[in-house]
């Protein structure tokens, strides 16, 4: 079985949304061994849509469309398929008594347009709407088009998610036929080519049924291992070989065999060595305090940031010496090593990373250029002494780009010093 993604409205042609909805189907249909094929945007027009559906129906077995089935004039994809199946609609009173549960809830007055909303085609299997009001359908299109499904939901991504996982998925994982195991390798540290150059050997042998792919991201670079079969135990045990063949061969870089986030791995590494960390952080804003703390659980190991934007601030938050500064500047290795050393002695905490650097657009001069940084990681040691080192990283992007870089590279040492034991 494979599938077609179909997402109907002009706001997404006009670039005025995102279209967040096609990338969460397809992952959802591969976690059941269902390949998409073509993710397609069409226009509200009637006609675009019955002449996309049919172009899809026409190649793949599933076509799922988000979007057109709401109250207003643009929602017309219901009734586009209606016609082009040349079906009746039929009153769905189930759904109708959850919409008007929904607006009752929300001291809402009870409109004609409900009912139109609870109008499905006539062989369809309903898909309740657990978040929304309009239901969903999952449409057999024989005789017309063969054994061919096709499924509408609508384009609000929660009520979409919601479906997916409630009904459509469980729906069609029995007739899916084959099994898919998807696995991501994380790296950090690590460019795309060299990183090829180091599981050549591995590539050069997948095993019939395994897909690599590249997938490059602000820390490294990461592969996605896709194996695919009739017989889950197989797929599973030829998915689990390829990545322990990759990991042999580029350990000190891979972080994660699962799509955790850098950060969600440090964090988890913290609590389970029972330590805890701060930050002291110029350049990057906060970023670094944020991206730990979004992680559930971070409580039991994060202990504090601080923002020191200025000299005055490194110099009495941190204790950063005034002739540290005099001499090196505030963007070099020697403020950040004081920085990391001062924080860890500030905050209490078993290890500290501290980040200095220029993130542009201005600022910048030929000996310390925009997207320099400057970063020193400081760890409290067995005996009570502290050891720190500092590195100096060069990026390319614009300010935003730069502090999430920055950031990334502060995880990615935090990470690799704690990994050094």
């Amino acid at each position: 079985m494979k599938a077609d993604i179909i997402s109907i409205g002009d706001e997404l042609l006009k670039g005025h949304r995102v279209n967040t909805n096609a990338p969460f189907i397809a992952k959802a249909l591969g976690s059941i061994g269902i390949p998409v094929e073509r993710i397609v945007t069409c226009s509200d027009d009637p006609e675009s849509i019955r002449s996309t559906i049919v172009a899809s129906l026409e190649t793949a077995d599933l076509v799922l469309v988000t979007g057109g089935l709401g109250p207003t004039k643009d929602d017309r994809t219901r009734r586009s398929v209606q016609e082009l199946l040349g079906r009746r609609l039929t009153f769905y009173q189930d759904a109708y008594d959850r919409i008007a549960e929904f607006f009752r809830r929300r001291g809402r007055e009870i409109t004609d347009d409900m009912r139109d909303q609870a109008m499905v085609i006539e062989g369809s299997v309903p898909v309740p709407n657990t978040k929304g009001t309009a239901p969903g359908m999952i449409i057999d299109c024989a005789p017309r088009f063969g054994n061919r499904y096709l499924v509408l939901m609508p384009g609000v991504p929660t009520e979409m998610e919601a479906m997916m996982n409630l009904t459509v998925i469980p729906f069609f994982e029995p007739l899916a036929g084959s099994f898919i195991r998807h696995t991501p390798v994380m790296t950090m540290g690590i460019g795309e080519s060299m990183l090829a150059r180091r599981i050549a050997d591995v590539e050069d042998h997948l095993p019939e049924h395994t897909t690599l792919s590249y997938l490059p991201h602000a820390a490294g670079v990461s592969l996605m291992v896709s194996t695919y079969g009739t017989a889950r135990e197989a797929v599973e045990r030829e998915n689990r070989q390829v990545i322990e063949a990759i990991v042999s061969k580029a350990r000190e870089f891979v972080y994660a065999t699962s799509d955790a986030s850098l950060e969600e791995v440090l964090v988890h590494l913290l609590i389970e060595r029972g330590l805890t960390v701060a930050v002291a952080e110029s350049c990057t804003g906060g970023l670094i305090a944020s991206r730990l703390t979004d992680v559930p659980g971070s409580s039991a190991c994060f202990l504090q940031g601080m923002v020191t934007y200025s000299n005055e601030a490194k110099q009495s938050l941190l204790g950063v010496s005034p002739g540290t500064l005099e001499r090196h500047g505030a963007v070099s290795e020697h403020v950040a090593l004081e920085m990391a050393r001062g924080c860890l002695e500030r905050s209490g905490a078993d290890i500290a990373v501290a980040t200095t650097g220029i993130a542009g657009p201005g600022g910048g001069t030929a000996e310390k250029p925009v997207g320099m940084l400057c970063l020193a990681v400081a760890l409290r040691m067995g005996d009570g002494s502290v050891g720190a080192d500092a590195l100096t990283f060069s990026m390319h992007g614009d300010r935003s780009q730069n502090k999430i870089r920055f950031s990334e590279a502060a995880l990615r040492a935090l990470l690799e010093r704690l990994r050094e034991g």
